[in-house]
């Protein structure tokens, strides 16, 4: 029964695919981020994904709808890193184990470039929000139940055979979407109270199921990514008391085997975990700076490290978004990383300084400073994760850039020559 529900849904998103194009990214988001078909027993094996996204690239040739062929600065430096990660494909030290990964990141970086090119307006913008809001906030609700039914005793893991298997990568999502369940609770009417209070219980939840995981790079994401949200906020005074309770409540509530783990941060010198991270970061620094080209996918081998790491027999893989670009596609390649998060951030702060006047615009605003909050999180736990080419950021890179366009569209429909019914644009 679970699978004939499942797949009439995917089947009718695929049929809409033919006709809209922007539902057929939705739901090939929703199959990439939350992977619903693991949940089933046939579809498990089917190629889901490739369907989704053929019947998507199928409607865009046949769709009456509109699409939008243009190029921002996001998504020019995204196609510039691609190209050099097609560069560096021929030099990877071991191209078959590259290859296959070489692959699933185009597929992924390919079908953010099409999101962007289907995706055009603010229903479509919140559509993509909600997909991201539930795809992970189903894994936080469910793993902040346990945690809590648990006492804490139990590890979170994310959904097998996904980007996000680990404990540590499935509570750096989770973080990330807390901001997004507070920006859409940010647009419900006063009125919905209980729809506000089942948001709050959402990133309650997210947060809890985050600490359950146990990863220590997620409890200092967190901790920056809080600091952030409550910088930003209007009543810093009030809200710091409500942050503050319930992080002493969650940390209370845990057992001392997460206090124990933890506190390892104070002492990584003395920690395993944390010393085979930094002689992985050194191999890669000094891979990169002995091959241009980097090693390629799947650096982390035993012959690598024997070349370039302090200590040879200790083999980690890299545990960092900036170390893992840095030994796979050299200084290069950690450049353009670098570039288009940075544009991201920028475009992101500039939907957050567009404090309109208008109430129905205010949603921008709200986007903006969300989508900062959300990227404090991957930057400061993405140092100790591998999730350099995980759909979630670039998702959010969506939104920003999507949102940006619209504001941008809408500042040149208010000023005064176009009021006039006056092309500013034209020679004259």
């Amino acid at each position: 029964m679970r699978d004939l529900v499942l797949a009439s849904v995917l089947l009718w998103l695929m049929f809409k695919g033919f006709r809209h194009p922007w539902i057929g990214i939705i739901g090939w988001t929703w199959i990439s981020i939350m992977n619903p078909h693991s949940f089933s027993w046939r579809l498990s094996e089917l190629p889901v994904a490739a369907a989704m996204a053929g019947s998507t690239l199928l409607g865009i040739l046949l769709t009456k709808d509109k699409i939008s062929y243009f190029v921002s600065r996001e998504s020019g430096v995204l196609m510039l890193f691609m190209l050099w990660m097609c560069i560096t494909l021929p030099f990877s030290v071991y191209f078959d184990r590259s290859f296959v990964l070489w692959s699933r990141v185009m597929k992924i970086d390919f079908m953010i470039l099409v999101a962007m090119l289907v995706l055009y307006n603010k229903k479509h913008i919140m559509a993509l929000t909600w997909t991201l809001v539930a795809s992970i906030g189903f894994y936080g609700v469910k793993g902040g139940i346990f945690t809590f039914a648990t006492g804490g005793s139990y590890r979170v893991w994310g959904p097998e055979g996904s980007y996000i298997e680990g404990n540590n990568e499935i509570a750096l999502a989770l973080i990330m979407v807390i901001p997004l369940i507070r920006f859409l609770q940010m647009q419900l009417p006063a009125s919905a109270k209980w729809a506000s209070r089942g948001f709050s219980a959402a990133m309650v939840l997210c947060a809890a199921s985050a600490l359950g995981s146990q990863s220590r790079g997620a409890l200092l994401a967190i901790a920056a990514m809080t600091l952030v949200m409550w910088w930003r906020g209007k009543h810093k005074l009030e809200m710091g008391l409500v942050l503050l309770v319930l992080g002493v409540a969650l940390i209370i509530f845990m057992p001392d085997s997460w206090t124990e783990r933890m506190s390892t941060i104070k002492t990584y010198d003395q920690d395993t975990s944390a010393g085979g991270r930094i002689n992985a970061w050194w191999m890669a620094f000094n891979l990169a700076s002995h091959n241009f080209f980097g090693g390629g996918f799947m650096v982390s081998s035993a012959s690598l490290f024997a070349l370039y790491a302090p200590d040879p027999n200790d083999v980690h893989a890299a545990h960092s978004i900036y170390f893992m670009v840095l030994g796979e596609h050299g200084f290069v390649g950690l450049f353009l990383f670098l570039l288009l998060w940075f544009f991201v951030w920028r475009s992101a702060g500039r939907l957050y300084r567009n404090q309109s006047s208008s109430a129905e615009d205010k949603w921008m605003s709200d986007l903006g400073a969300m989508c900062q909050v959300s990227l404090v999180g991957y930057f400061v736990g993405g140092a100790f994760l591998s999730l350099s080419y995980y759909d979630l950021p670039y998702n959010i890179l969506i939104l920003v850039v999507l949102a940006c366009r619209l504001m941008d569209g809408k500042a040149k429909e208010d000023s005064p020559a176009a009021k006039l019914g006056l092309n500013p644009s034209a020679s004259a």
